[in-house]
């Protein structure tokens, strides 16, 4: 098959083909559960998927990159293929994405030396080796070689980013070197200059918009005289950041939106289908001016929630491309009021692309509601009790980098001794990235955050151990902070006088080692509820089934949590989610074990597997 830019439609064997594309990405959804949400894209009447490539998740440090578990995009374009659908791929190498470092390597800029998103000969470098990498997975799976993919975009919204064609022009011979030959194009908000600073000639221009339809595809096509129309970014929703609300767009006037974009002939991309979750600590971060880190949810207000269900926007927007294409049946789970949870997701043959997917209405599994599971955590080990399992020594002059260190993400415990009979200021030099807490032996006196713009706080009388815990709490995905390192940025002083010979040493958590997990599974229960941090607290429960949960921290502050081993990334009281996704692959029948990371202190030792989310819903 061949799959071509014509001058006013995209073009599949010669036939004018609109592209009806929903967002997945890959590396926010469990494997176990990729082909449940592709099935339930094709079910809203959808016939592409599109996703990033989030380098960074493939490439922990400069020596290694992975296509293992949850990073298998083969076996998840193959799904794709599977069900009778295309392919839309996004490799940046820049994403955004609200992902950490916006998908690039933290490791790329430790030496300070690459540029960032730009004509750099050592940034280009390593994106050469980043695409050679991809070139085995994405060549042949490209729908002229039989597989889904039928386009590639270069970049990502490099218009509000910069203007450097000879940039994209290398990138885009790079993209075509490893041996991709499906249409490129560029992606841009359709507002000042961005669409033309952001693409070439060569690259098809599509926006990003997600209201006002009609005015974005007229500047679109002011730029772009020619070729099918496209807005590859259609934003249903918004993203989560700490402290805020929680985003929601009325799914009336998305519907609404998406109806006028459609019936003005363009192909679209619905920006998430189903955003899945920041698992780990994979976060991004907002930094104009306020550092702003996102939230674990992605739910994104999407059509496909966080937990794989259909809400209201799944069925007004599936009305709305029923009016411009066939769509399939819907599967009764599928329906208003279904459980949202399709009996067998398993291997399918080819299928047309309107063809059946999924069970026949009445056919779906008969499941018993399943209820919430209160869960004690009886087992406490102190942080300082766990360090020799999480922790490697170095010694330093002054505070280094988590990027010097080698810590892409999490938690780096910085030390030094001191002698301070009359205490004093502490004062970090430049900034701290992100929130310290600060210990003078063993007792906590105070937090720094970045997001305050903290750099000082007043010392107790000691002649002992300072600590201080520093959280990167997710790197910045967008704008010129991009590439920033993470850490106490500056140095440290008391009273101005510089402090020296400190110890340092990342923390080992996701994943955690087995022998801080023995560890903590063999700590003897105790009584009392109250926790002060920095403390793991430990539990066990039983299921029944195993199924999709939503882990409830009410009383404890801040922290990290994990289920049988599973990192499911941080919680914060300030909201605006009261509650963490648990995949339903991650549990068992049976015995299931919980862990939490409580960094300050807790009024209950009892934490809740939910079946339904809390994400602080309002509307905004």
């Amino acid at each position: 098959m061949r799959f071509a830019i014509g001058d006013t439609d995209f073009l599949l064997d010669g036939e004018p083909h609109r592209i009806l594309s929903g967002a997945i990405h890959y590396f926010r959804v469990h494997p176990d559960l990729w082909a449940d949400r592709i099935r339930k894209a094709k079910l809203m009447g959808l016939n592409t998927i599109e996703t990033y490539v989030a380098w960074n998740a493939h490439a922990p440090s400069p020596s290694s990159f992975s296509f293992e578990d949850g990073l298998d995009l083969g076996r998840f374009l193959d799904l794709v293929a599977a069900e009778g659908m295309h392919a839309i791929v996004r490799p940046g190498p820049y994403i955004c994405a609200e992902w950490t470092n916006g998908g690039l390597p933290y490791w790329l800029f430790a030496d300070g030396t690459v540029g960032v998103r730009r004509d750099e000969p050592g940034f280009l470098a390593a994106v050469q080796g980043y695409l050679e990498h991809l070139a085995p997975v994405l060549v042949p799976r490209q729908i002229d070689h039989g597989g889904p993919i039928v386009l590639v975009q270069v970049e990502n919204e490099y218009g509000a980013y910069g203007s450097d064609p000879v940039y994209l022009r290398k990138l885009e011979a790079m993209h075509r070197a490893i041996g991709l030959t499906v249409p490129f194009t560029s992606v841009d908000q359709p507002m000042g200059t961005m669409l033309e600073d952001g693409s070439l000639p060569s690259l098809h221009k599509t926006g990003s918009f997600g209201s006002r339809s009609v005015e974005r595809l007229a500047r679109l096509r002011q730029a772009q005289p020619t070729g099918p129309l496209m807005c590859s970014e259609f934003w249903d929703g918004w993203f989560d950041s700490w402290g805020e609300h929680h985003h929601t767009t009325p799914a009336a006037a998305s519907a609404s939106d998406l109806d006028d974009l459609l019936a003005a002939g363009g192909s679209v991309n619905i920006y998430m289908f189903h955003g899945g979750t920041n698992f780990g600590f994979t976060n991004g971060a907002n930094d104009k001016g306020v550092y702003r880190p996102i939230a674990t949810s992605y739910d994104y207000d999407a059509p496909l929630d966080e937990a794989g269900r259909p809400t209201e926007k799944f069925h007004a927007f599936r009305s709305v491309i029923e009016r411009y294409a066939p769509v399939p049946p819907l599967p009764a789970a599928m329906q208003p009021g279904g459980s949202g949870r399709l009996a067998s997701v398993g291997p399918v043959g080819p299928v047309g692309p309107v063809g059946p997917v999924g069970s026949a209405p009445g056919q779906e599994a008969r499941l018993a509601p399943a209820s919430d599971v209160a869960v004690r955590l009886d087992r406490v080990t102190p942080l300082r009790a766990l360090l020799p399992s999480l922790t490697s020594w170095s010694a330093h002059d002054t505070p280094p980098t988590f990027d010097a260190l080698g810590a892409a993400s999490g938690f780096v415990l910085y030390r030094t001794e001191v002698d301070l009979p009359s205490g004093g200021v502490l004062t970090v030099g430049e900034e701290v990235r992100d929130r310290a807490v600060v210990s003078v032996d063993g007792i906590v006196v105070g937090v720094l955050e970045r997001e305050h713009h903290d750099r000082a706080i007043a010392l107790p009388p000691v002649a002992g151990t300072l600590e201080l815990l520093v959280e990167d709490q997710g790197r910045v995905d967008y704008g010129p902070r991009i590439g920033e390192p993470k850490g106490l940025i500056g140095g440290i002083a008391v009273d101005g006088v510089p402090l020296a010979r400190w110890t340092a040493s990342p923390l080992a958590l996701d994943p955690m080692p087995e022998a801080a997990l023995t560890i903590l599974a063999d700590a003897l229960p105790t009584d009392g509820d109250v926790l002060a941090g920095p403390v793991f607290a430990t539990g066990s429960f039983d299921l029944a089934e195993a199924g999709d949960r939503y882990l409830a921290l009410d009383g404890f502050r801040k922290g990290v949590a994990w289920v049988n081993g599973f990192c499911l990334g941080r919680y914060w009281s300030r909201g605006p989610q009261r509650t963490l996704a648990v995949p339903g692959p991650v549990l068992r029948a049976g015995r299931n074990d919980v862990v939490v990371l409580e960094l300050h202190a807790a009024a209950s030792r009892s934490v809740c597997l939910r079946v339904e989310p809390d994400l602080g819903h309002t509307e905004g």
